[in-house]
């Protein structure tokens, strides 16, 4: 059977990116048993209450959930265990050094196949207050509103609100 080639997204965390800041994002290995593996492919996965913690000088990621496999036997994984992030030493000395710093946090933002290998795309994040995800979501609107705006004068229509004028 071959690999599939490029990259196929499972999941992404939409709530992450409403409720963080993004600082910096990484990409990870994650360690899956096989019927989690299938599970993926079958896109049965949320990673909406996940996190990811040092232990040991390793980082897990919490609070993942991976449906059991449908046809899986008395192999068939937990739920919701902790699974370890497979990154390169430094990355991980970097993350840590980050981490110390008050109010950041490591957060998936999607989980995805690269290649055929499960990969999580993890980010150092800092919380958002409510007033911060108000702040944004008008600055979103605005540029939506002037991003219409400027396709309308380009194609040469009037601007919305401006009708004929009588005559």
């Amino acid at each position: 059977m071959s690999r599939d080639v490029g990259r196929k997204l499972i999941a992404a965390n939409k709530k992450a990116r409403h409720d963080y800041t993004v600082l910096k994002t990484y990409e990870a290995g994650i360690v899956l048993a096989g019927t989690e593996v299938k599970s993926l492919r079958e896109g049965r996965v949320s990673l909406v209450d996940a996190f990811a913690q040092e232990s040991d000088g390793e980082l897990l990621l919490h609070g993942l959930h991976i449906a059991e496999y449908g046809y899986g036997t008395w192999t068939n994984h937990q739920p919701r265990r902790t699974r370890k992030l497979l990154l390169h030493r430094v990355e991980i000395a970097r993350i840590l050094e980050k981490l110390r710093d008050p109010g950041v946090t490591l957060v998936p933002l999607s989980m995805y196949f690269s290649n055929g290998w499960a990969k999580v795309e993890i980010a150092l994040a800092r919380g958002r207050r409510s007033y911060d995800k108000r702040q944004v979501l008008a600055e979103r609107d605005a540029n939506r509103e002037i991003a219409r705006e400027l396709g309308r004068r380009l194609k040469g229509r009037r601007p919305a609100g401006e009708g004929r004028r009588p005559g």
